[in-house]
């Protein structure tokens, strides 16, 4: 789960990372509010969505007055706002970020991620900040300083101190970086994340370090120990589909094919992917309706996958343990029914009560396209498609 750079700036100076003073905005007259609030001369209007690159792309604005304030906050409130990071779609703009934007000297990077490959928690910081890490990695992979922690003592802080000393500071700006370093990690640790980025970590003029910018991603598994965090959580942010997926507690996540995907068990769900594709065909989503699958639930996979627009067919393959192929059958027989399908459905059974399941397909008398193999179900649903152009 992802959270907006607000709320991961609250997290960090809960932990004792020094930020800079700011205020969250619904409206015009809220940012001009803010604005005044935190005094300066200097403010950032930062729209607030969860996606990078937002200054490449217009979403970050440096105002001297209120009423450029005003008028950044009119320009970016309502918007779709379109980054590398986006797709072309975008993202909504519902809330800006007023923060006083005071001179610095120096941009760092700091970084810390779950390594999954070394089953670590590595922090990763460069000297150059304010970039993509992706870029720096690429033309210069030198340039990036790391540390993977023992996770039988956590982050040290020498380990702590050495990044700072490498990063080129000087002994008081030293000090003040190891506090931000191990209260970053320890907001990281405490929170079950999954990735901190400070992008950029900047040092003033008189020798503070501030996290300019943050963003935070979390453990979905943990958020029921974190209901704060939980609670930060904006739908606007995440496809409306997969919203709706969460609430029936079915696994959805949407692609850009046109075989729309119902299938039990996300290994199962990834195999009939890559089966698609090896037939000619490419998915349109990552449905997995669970092992205990209800009828009901799989009606409303089945709007689910509908709700798409470029779906062209449909492939159920279930391989019934928990679950069982006659509730499927059940399911798609009534969804069938409720739902106006209008596209070539094939479903593929097996496992428990297969033979069940397969009679209440066929004295359903709807039109079906029926397999025995997932390789059958693949190749018949990708031949429908072609067949209807």
């Amino acid at each position: 789960m992802d959270v907006h750079e607000y709320q991961a700036k609250e997290l960090l100076a809960s932990f004792g990372v020094p930020i800079p003073k700011g205020a969250v905005a619904f409206s015009p007259d809220q940012a001009v509010y803010a604005a005044t609030e935190l005094g300066g001369g200097h403010w950032a209007v930062k729209a607030q969505i969860h996606a990078g690159a937002r200054g490449k792309a217009g979403g970050i604005r440096l105002c001297r007055t209120t009423h450029e304030v005003r008028d950044a906050a009119t320009d970016l409130l309502g918007r779709r706002l379109v980054t590398q990071q986006t797709g072309p779609e975008g993202k909504p703009v519902q809330r800006v970020y007023i923060e006083t934007a005071d001179p610095f000297e120096r941009e760092l990077y700091l970084g810390i991620v779950l390594d999954r490959k070394v089953e670590r928690v590595r922090v990763v910081a460069s000297k150059s900040g304010g970039m993509d890490i992706e870029e720096i990695a690429a033309t210069d992979p030198e340039a990036l300083l790391q540390v993977v922690v023992e996770p039988a003592v956590g982050l040290q802080p020498f380990e702590a101190r050495e990044l700072a000393f490498r990063l080129g500071l000087n002994i008081k700006q030293v000090g003040a970086a190891v506090k931000t370093i191990m209260s970053a990690y320890r907001a990281f640790r405490d929170c079950d994340a999954v990735m901190l980025e400070i992008n950029p970590l900047v040092v003033t003029r008189d020798d503070r370090v501030l996290a300019l910018d943050a963003k935070m991603s979390f453990d979905d598994n943990a958020l029921f120990r974190r209901r704060a965090i939980a609670d930060m959580h904006d739908p606007s942010q995440s496809d409306p589909r997969e919203a709706q997926a969460a609430e029936h507690n079915l696994n959805y996540i949407g692609l850009d094919g046109e075989i729309g995907c119902i299938v039990n068990g996300a290994g199962l769900a990834m195999a009939t992917m890559d089966m698609i594709k090896h037939a000619g065909g490419e998915p349109a989503n990552f449905l997995d309706v669970g092992g205990g699958a209800s009828p009901q639930r799989v009606a409303t996979a089945f709007r689910l996958v509908l709700s798409d627009p470029n779906v062209r067919a449909i492939l159920v393959n279930i391989f019934a343990g928990i679950n069982r192929c006659d509730w499927i059958a059940e399911g798609v027989v009534q969804a069938a029914r409720e739902v106006k399908i209008g596209v070539p459905l094939v479903v593929r059974l097996a496992g428990t009560n297969v033979e069940a399941g397969k009679a209440i397909l066929e004295q359903s008398g709807l039109d079906l396209i029926t397999a025995d193999t997932l390789t059958e179900a693949a190749e018949k649903a990708v031949a429908a498609i072609r067949t209807r152009n």
